[in-house]
């Protein structure tokens, strides 16, 4: 019987060939949607940042991100940080270290891009990607009210980049 894992995944560079593995994966785990071309704007802009898992040819998890100067999340002043834009994980693969890895070579690759902290909005309900993102250390920063379309809250949280 077979776990769906008993062939190991691995994080790496997404691929423009993986763009319509993606973008199902986002429809289908996420009810914030994005279009081709905003993918590849990520993609195009901070390629080290957008790192998909796999296990053979198959895209099990992506995660993508841009870097941006604005006020800091975490002190006071302008800073150079991450935004971890999407995250998703197909529920099969979940709770097996995919979303785990998938940050920690993220924030990895972000030094590439001179940051010094990153930031990210989660659904105030979704506790489960909180706990993840706690056990990244990341923490909570504030609340923005009807953040998402529906009108749910986002948490933001952030943490530095060592």
């Amino acid at each position: 019987m077979s776990d769906g894992m008993s062939e190991a995944f691995k994080v790496k560079l997404f691929e423009e060939k993986e763009l319509d593995q993606v973008v199902r994966i986002n429809w289908s785990c996420l009810p914030e949607n994005y279009d081709d071309s905003f993918f590849l704007e990520l993609y195009y802009n901070y390629p080290k940042t957008f790192v998909v898992a796999t296990i053979g040819d198959k895209v099990v998890g992506y995660m993508m991100c841009r870097m941006e100067t604005g006020f800091s999340e975490l002190r006071l002043g302008i800073a150079r940080k991450g935004h971890i834009v999407s995250v998703a994980v197909l529920p099969e693969y979940r709770n097996k270290g995919v979303g785990n890895t998938l940050i920690g070579k993220a924030l990895e690759n972000m030094k590439e891009y001179n940051v010094k902290e990153c930031y990210l909005e989660v659904r105030a309900s979704n506790n489960t990607a909180i706990n993840l993102y706690k056990k990244n250390g990341f923490k909570y920063v504030k609340t923005i009210d009807a953040y998402y379309k529906d009108g749910e809250s986002a948490y933001v949280m952030a943490r530095t980049i060592p």
